[in-house]
């Protein structure tokens, strides 16, 4: 097989991360990873910190990466309104192509990371199960500009292109804007800490709906196939662990994991909550040992409020994925406790 090069921005979120982690071990790939921080983690990939919203800067550290094969970008900046999302996230697209591409003549592949805010889970109720030629939603999102600035600067080009739209992405990551493993693992954690059954804090009606999540290394394989699987090439492909569930079956299951009663419901504005709670955080990391990792590096409260506001299934088809050759899928109870502990294994949690 011939040696690629992966080049991955936004290395250190949920979804870069966990590609960064899979390919890293594989000897078929070099891995450079684009970040402005530097890796907590142990890594044979090497990264660069680059400003993706900077020409400039992208020009100057990645004009010269010439053995480049792959890109996936999973690079995110947000901003207050979904409107005022589009420019930036295309614009670091736009950025990192334009300094890589003529440098990169072995290029062959260029991937974006969506989700199912494609179809509108931002707005409210949606047709479920979701499919990706569905209409799109009446408000924009910049995972339509980017995939359509994508697709216009591919034609004539000899590499291809892929968009992956998962759901909720169980993994774990620092300083990343959407990480929902961490921030439930920390509430029950706290909870525990301060001798409460872990009660649900979401939507009381999103806990019993339907819905799908996918973990992280799961994820991470179906990045890699989907970018070197030639039925998979100019496409984009809802992905999942395959299953579907309800919040009010797993829920018990991560009690367990903290050793925890659970409570009925409780529905509360968790970035209210637990605002002040940084001290009791930081006593359990010196109470226990923990990584020395401050609460809001790992949590972030608002997008748990989002991720478990909504009182709708949210469910997508795995029907292209699928007949394009895609076979793995795992058990989402079975990945929740896998995860859980991978975070009790780095000292991340007790």
């Amino acid at each position: 097989m011939p040696h690629r090069t992966a080049l991955v921005a936004g290395a250190l979120g949920v979804t870069g991360r966990a590609l960064v982690e899979h390919l890293d071990g594989d000897p078929d790939w070099s891995v450079i990873g684009l970040s402005r921080r530097a890796p907590d983690f142990e890594t044979g990939a090497s990264f660069l910190p680059v400003d993706l919203s900077d020409p400039a800067d992208c020009r100057a550290k990645l004009g010269g990466l010439s053995d480049v094969t792959h890109v996936f970008f999973t690079a995110y900046t947000p901003r207050p309104d979904v409107a005022d999302e589009i420019a930036p996230n295309v614009a670091m697209l736009a950025n990192l192509l334009d300094a890589v591409e003529p440098a990169a003549p072995g290029l062959q592949h260029v991937q974006l990371m969506h989700g199912a805010k494609w179809y509108g889970t931002f707005l409210g109720r949606y047709r479920t199960p979701a499919r990706e030629d569905d209409p799109r939603p009446p408000v924009a999102h910049f995972y339509h500009a980017q995939q359509d600035w994508l697709e216009e600067r591919r034609a004539g080009k000899a590499w291809t292109w892929s968009a992956l739209r998962p759901h909720g992405v169980w993994g774990f990551s620092v300083g990343s804007a959407m990480n929902l493993l961490t921030g439930i693992a920390c509430y029950a954690a706290i909870s525990r800490a301060e001798g409460r059954p872990l009660a649900w804090p979401g939507h009381p009606g999103f806990y019993d709906r339907l819905y799908q999540l996918i973990d992280a290394d799961l994820l991470a394989r179906a990045m890699a196939w989907t970018a070197t699987t030639p039925a998979a090439a100019d496409n984009a492909f809802n992905i999942t662990n395959g299953d579907l569930f309800r919040w009010a079956h797993v829920w018990p299951t991560i009690a367990d994991f903290f050793e925890m009663e659970v409570a009925d419901p409780q529905p509360i504005r968790i970035s209210e909550v637990m605002a002040g709670k940084s001290p009791t955080w930081d006593a359990m990391v010196a109470g226990h040992g923990l990584a020395p990792y401050r609460l809001d590096e790992i949590v972030n409260w608002a997008y748990l409020d989002m991720a478990l506001g909504k009182d709708m299934d949210q469910v997508s088809s795995l029907t292209k994925i699928v007949s394009a050759g895609w076979t793995e899928l795992w058990d989402t109870t079975a990945t929740i406790t896998r995860q859980l502990q991978k975070l009790r294994d780095r000292r991340v949690i007790p």
